[in-house]
């Protein structure tokens, strides 16, 4: 899958300069993108990122003119390469796509024979050659050193999740051994991170169980759960509670057995991740079953975050309503534990399920009522935890593909001092998307990864489905890619006609 990244990184990264300050996405399976350095009147089509060098700001040239019709960025692109990744940007655009494939991958045209491997065949060429770093640890290997020989790092999704049983979450587990084994035959810190769903090693039914009980704990702080292990603070006060309405019942043996096997599975993923030396990311699900994995990755992060570096980071998604009252709680509990604690944000892939549960049951909706609401949130959970970084605490992954966070969160370390935050500052887009933000990050002195899902092609593509749809206004938001990809085909077309 090397060959999907872009391959002239080194001429890529000279001629990359900071980006427009429009949120895009870009091509990713063709020809590195030259962007002309050419001066900017208008400041908000500039985004000013900074140099390493003496740790001084320096605002950066600004990139090109998207006014300009003159402004060729796609110009190297050879055009077959340039086809297929516009139609690919076009296709994930398209609401309708994303609704064909979830009911095309549930029908039972998968499994015909015949139409099965066509339809698959399809999906290969297209949308998992884009999105994928490859079918097994090898390929995504590939994929992983031409990232880092073009300065970026890889984050590993093994696209597991929703185990049924403790024999898939076992066999589940081993994917996720092996992955992590896998880093040490991959050049020096090329894997930023090994990313974990809790829903492909515990059950979703214990997970609700447990949240249910954990919710009622925090209603009354006399119910006593003899299961429960040491951990940070999970809710806050305006933490969503009407998941839970009945007081639920003591989870039977059975069901602490299982418990105790989830947190046996995550020590022993934890204790690859701390021998291969690469730090375990959990990801943030429903709010219907956050209490139990926010439990559960605090009580693995108490255990192995020793010393100044975490190894296991939880996730605050920022469209929550509660997001960074709980971001605090968290992080100040560990630090007076003293536990370095780290952390991935954000914004959140679940605000129609999470609103539409709530209204059904007659509450309002945990998530912000506004895209600017959230993207304060977000903007201000990274600068606090830029903020504490700076005071010697914990660890941050931004992961965003919004510019103008990208610019604020920049800003925020410079004023900080580039040098005190740069080894536990990493920024993260996904593989496939926003790659000129990913160049433009590193190209200004940060550590940046990109999100890389892998595994069998049957596997991911649910999984990729389920994100796609969760996603449908991240997909739909290359409006700036797919304009410049139409214009630079129509060029062509002009000139091969007259």
């Amino acid at each position: 899958m090397a060959n999907r990244v872009i391959p002239a990184a080194q001429r890529l990264l000279k001629t990359l300069r900071p980006l427009n300050s429009a949120s895009s996405t870009t091509i990713s399976g063709v020809s590195p993108i030259t962007f002309p350095e050419k001066a900017q009147p208008e400041a908000e089509e500039e985004l000013l990122l900074p140099t390493l060098a003496g740790h001084h700001p320096k605002a950066a040239e600004a990139l090109f003119n998207l006014d300009d019709e003159n402004n060729r960025l796609f110009a190297s692109v050879p055009t077959l390469k340039l086809l297929r990744a516009a139609a690919n940007l076009h296709m994930v655009a398209m609401e309708p796509m994303v609704d064909v494939g979830m009911w095309m991958m549930r029908s039972r045209l998968m499994t015909t024979p015949g139409v099965k491997d066509v339809i698959l065949g399809f999906i290969r060429s297209t949308f998992y050659e884009h999105f994928c770093a490859g079918e097994d640890t090898v390929a995504t290997g590939e994929s992983v050193r031409a990232l880092n020989e073009a300065g970026l790092r890889g984050m590993l999704v093994y696209a597991l999740e929703y185990a049924s049983d403790n024999e898939s979450c076992d066999r589940n587990l081993q994917g996720f051994l092996d992955t992590a084994e896998s880093t040490k035959s991959l050049p020096r810190s090329s894997v930023s991170f090994i990313i974990l769903k809790i829903t492909a090693i515990c059950p979703m039914k214990l997970l609700q169980r447990v949240s249910d009980l954990l919710r009622w704990q925090q209603k009354d702080p006399s119910f006593n759960l003899p299961w429960k292990h040491e951990a940070l603070p999970i809710f806050s006060e305006s933490s969503p509670m009407y998941h839970t309405m009945e007081k639920p019942e003591p989870l039977t043996p059975e069901e602490e057995r299982d418990l105790e096997l989830v947190h046996q599975r995550l020590q022993r993923l934890s204790e690859k991740c701390v021998e291969a030396n690469v730090p375990l990311s959990v990801d943030a699900e429903y709010t219907s079953i956050q209490p139990s994995i926010d439990y559960l990755t605090y009580a693995s992060a108490i255990k192995h975050n020793k010393g100044d570096n975490p190894i296991v980071y939880g996730t605050i998604q920022a469209y929550l309503k509660d997001a960074k009252e709980r971001l605090l709680l968290a992080s100040k509990a560990a630090d007076k534990m003293g536990i370095p604690m780290g952390f991935k944000v954000v914004r959140g892939a679940y605000m129609s399920s999470e609103s539409k549960i709530a209204s059904a049951l007659g509450y309002d909706s945990p998530v912000h009522n506004s895209i600017e609401e959230t993207h304060a949130c977000y903007n201000e959970c990274a600068s606090y935890m830029l903020e504490r970084i700076g005071n010697g605490s914990g660890a941050v992954v931004l992961a965003t593909h919004n510019v103008e966070s990208g610019k604020l969160a920049v800003k925020k370390a410079h004023e900080i001092g580039i040098s005190k935050v740069h080894q536990k500052l990493e920024f993260a887009q996904l593989y496939g998307m926003a790659e000129a933000l990913s160049f433009g990050l590193k190209d200004a002195g940060f550590q940046v990864s990109k999100y890389m899902p892998f595994g069998p092609i049957e596997l991911v593509m649910p999984y990729l489905l389920r994100r796609a749809e969760e996603n449908r206004g991240l997909l739909s938001a290359s409006t700036l890619d797919r304009n410049l990809t139409r214009e630079e085909l129509k060029m062509r077309l002009k000139a091969a006609i007259f």
